[in-house]
C-alpha cells in the first residue's frame, strides 16, 4: 500500500472528494485506485482559513512499484509502513505454559492489556483487582457523588477499568511510538465496541459511559482464552526471597505462589507503595503537579478557539492546552482539559478530598473543565520514596476542611482568587462538581508558590483564550492525583532493579500518564514477561 500525508480538503466535503484528491495527487487514473483505509484525519480551524480536514491516508492501487519510483524523492509518498501487531512469544504445540501463572495486580489500562496480551498469548494470567467490577463499581461511585458516602475500595481510582474509566475516554498520547502499539490499543478498544473512527481521527476518545461495557467485553476475552480476574482481592505483601518475587499475600489471608508478577497498580494504591517500600522494593521520590480544577462556559472555549467556526458539529466542543512559566520558578499548565464535560469527586481515602475530571462521548454538557497545576519535585516533599503520598494527603485533608467535611469540594471564583478574597456566591458559571461545591478562599489550601504561579498564569491564560481569567469562572480544589508520586524504578528488561520476577508497569510504577500510554506500557511489559517464559 502507499502512505500519503498532508491531503487537505474542505471540511464538508462531499464523500468523492478524498478519492478524487488521492488520484490527482498520484497522478493516476480513476480506475487505479482499488481501496482506501484513512490512517488519520485531523482539522485545521485557525480563524482565518477555511475550516479544512487534513487526511493521512494508505491506499490500494495497480502498479504500485511503478508508481512508488515515481514519488521516490516525496516525503510525503511512500510505502505504507507496518503498523500490524506481531506478538513476540506463543504458547503452541511444542510449547508449554509455565508451572506459575503470571499474575497481575490492578485492572485498569495498562491492567488490562498486560492480561490481554498475556492470554492472546496462551499465558493465561491471574488477575487480582482490590476494587469491584466496573457496573458495580459504578454504583459505589455514584454514592460518593450523590449521597456523600465514600467506598475506599470502589471508586474513582480502585475497580475494573482503573481512574481511566471515569475521565474523557482520551486515546491520544505523546509517547514515541515507533511499533505502533498505540494502534494496537486502540484496535482492540474497537473489537470491544468503541467506535470505529477512534483509529483515525486526531484525538480520540470514548467517554465514561462507553467505557463500561467496553471493559468489561475485554475482561470477557481475558477469561475466555483462559485467564482468570478475581475482584475485591487486595495484595496486602510481597514473598521476595534472595532478590526473587515467589509470590504475593491477599488481605483475606491466601498466598499465591508468583514468579512473574506485574505491578499495574494505578496512582493512588498507596497502601500497596507502602508494602513494596517494606518489603524492599526499589522505589524512588519523582515529579508530579497540584492545583485545580477550573470551570468555564464551553460555549465560551468554543468561541475563542474556533472563531466563525465555533459550533460546528463537524469539529465538536473545543479543547485547549496552555503552560506558563511563572516568575518564582514554575510552570502551570492545564492537565487532562475535558470539553463539554464535568468535575468529579475523585477520593479514595475517608477525609480526604480529590477532583478529576470527566466527560461523555457526546462532550455537551455546558461547561468545559481542565485541572491548571504546578509542577512540584522532591525538592518540595523531602523524606524519601513515600515523601509525596504525604505531601498528598496533606493537601486532600486540608481541601476536606475546607470544603467542609462533607465530600463537598472548597470553590473559589477566578476573579476573587485573584483578589485574594474568598467567595460568596456563584455567577454565570454552575459548578458540575458533584457532590457540590463550598466555596471559600482556596489560598490555604496549596503551598504559597503554588498559589503565586497560579494567580500569574490565568491572567496570562487570558492572553491565549479570552474570558479564561472572567470573574465568574470557577476554580474548584483540589487536583492531585495527577500523576504516581513515586516511580518503581525498572531496567531494561522491564524488570524491579532488585527483585527479579516484579514487573512495574503503568502510571503507578511512573511510566505512563493516560489511558493509551498505559496500554501501551502494559503490552510492553506482558511482552517482557512472555519473553521470560517462553522460546520465541
Amino acid at each position: 500500500m502507499i502512505h500519503i500525508i498532508e491531503l487537505r480538503l474542505p471540511i464538508d466535503h462531499a464523500p468523492e472528494a478524498l478519492p478524487t484528491a488521492i488520484v490527482k495527487r498520484l497522478g493516476i487514473p480513476a480506475n487505479d485506485l482499488l481501496k482506501i483505509d484513512i490512517f488519520k484525519r485531523s482539522y485545521d480551524a485557525r480563524k482565518n482559513i477555511a475550516l479544512s480536514f487534513t487526511y493521512i491516508v494508505d491506499v490500494t492501487v495497480k502498479d504500485e512499484a511503478d508508481v512508488l519510483k515515481r514519488f521516490v524523492d516525496d516525503p510525503q509518498v511512500r510505502l505504507t509502513p507496518d503498523t500490524s501487531y506481531h506478538y513476540v512469544a506463543q504458547v503452541t504445540g511444542q510449547t508449554h505454559p509455565p508451572a506459575l501463572r503470571p499474575v497481575v495486580i490492578g485492572l485498569g489500562p495498562c491492567g488490562i492489556f498486560a492480561a490481554l496480551l498475556l492470554a492472546q498469548m496462551g499465558l493465561k494470567p491471574l488477575v487480582l483487582e482490590r476494587g469491584k467490577a466496573v457496573r458495580e463499581r459504578t454504583q459505589d461511585t455514584w454514592k460518593l457523588w450523590r449521597k456523600n458516602v465514600l467506598n475506599p475500595e470502589s471508586n474513582v481510582q480502585f475497580g475494573e477499568g482503573g481512574a481511566g474509566t471515569f475521565s474523557d475516554g482520551k486515546l491520544y498520547s505523546q509517547i514515541k511510538d515507533p511499533k505502533f502499539y498505540g494502534r494496537k490499543v486502540i484496535q482492540e478498544f474497537i473489537k470491544a465496541g468503541a467506535p470505529a473512527e477512534i483509529l483515525y481521527v486526531a484525538k480520540p476518545h470514548i467517554g465514561t459511559f462507553r467505557l463500561v461495557g467496553i471493559v468489561e467485553t475485554m475482561r470477557q476475552e481475558i477469561i475466555a482464552l483462559g485467564g482468570e480476574i478475581r475482584f475485591s482481592q487486595k495484595v496486602t505483601a510481597f514473598d521476595i526471597e534472595a532478590q526473587q518475587i515467589r509470590g504475593v499475600q491477599l488481605e483475606n489471608g491466601e498466598h499465591i505462589a508468583a514468579d512473574h508478577v506485574i505491578l499495574a497498580l494505578g496512582h493512588s494504591a498507596r497502601d500497596t507503595f507502602e508494602a513494596l517500600h517494606h518489603a524492599g522494593v526499589y522505589l524512588e521520590a519523582k515529579p508530579f503537579s497540584v492545583g485545580f480544577r477550573i470551570e468555564h462556559p464551553q460555549s465560551m472555549i468554543d468561541r475563542a478557539r474556533l472563531g466563525p467556526h465555533a459550533g460546528n458539529p463537524l469539529i465538536g466542543a473545543a479543547d485547549y492546552k496552555l503552560v506558563h512559566h511563572a516568575n518564582n520558578g514554575r510552570s502551570v499548565y492545564s492537565f487532562c482539559m475535558c470539553p463539554g464535560g464535568t468535575v468529579v469527586a475523585a477520593a479514595s481515602e475517608p477525609g480526604r478530598l480529590v477532583t478529576n475530571g470527566m466527560s461523555q462521548y457526546s462532550r455537551n454538557e455546558r461547561n468545559a473543565n481542565a485541572g491548571i497545576v504546578v509542577g512540584i519535585t522532591p525538592e518540595d516533599y523531602p523524606g524519601g520514596p513515600l515523601a509525596g503520598i504525604a505531601f498528598q494527603r496533606a493537601i486532600e485533608a486540608k481541601a476536606f476542611e475546607l470544603g467542609g467535611g462533607t465530600y463537598e469540594a472548597p470553590g473559589q471564583l477566578v476573579g476573587d482568587f485573584l483578589m485574594g478574597r474568598a467567595s460568596t456566591a456563584f455567577g454565570s458559571v454552575t459548578p458540575s462538581y458533584k457532590p457540590g461545591v463550598h466555596l471559600t478562599d482556596l489560598a490555604s489550601s496549596l503551598p504559597a508558590y503554588a498559589i503565586e504561579a497560579i494567580r500569574e498564569a490565568l491572567p496570562a491564560f487570558e492572553k491565549k483564550i479570552k474570558g479564561f481569567s472572567m470573574h465568574d469562572a470557577v476554580l474548584t480544589g483540589v487536583e492531585t492525583r495527577t500523576s504516581s508520586p513515586l516511580r518503581m524504578t525498572r531496567g531494561a528488561d522491564f524488570q524491579s532493579l532488585n527483585v527479579k520476577g516484579l514487573f512495574p508497569a503503568g502510571e503507578g510504577a511512573g511510566y505512563a500518564g493516560g489511558i493509551l500510554s498505559a496500554g501501551v506500557d502494559g503490552i510492553k511489559v506482558a511482552e517482557a514477561v512472555a519473553l521470560s517464559l517462553l522460546p520465541r
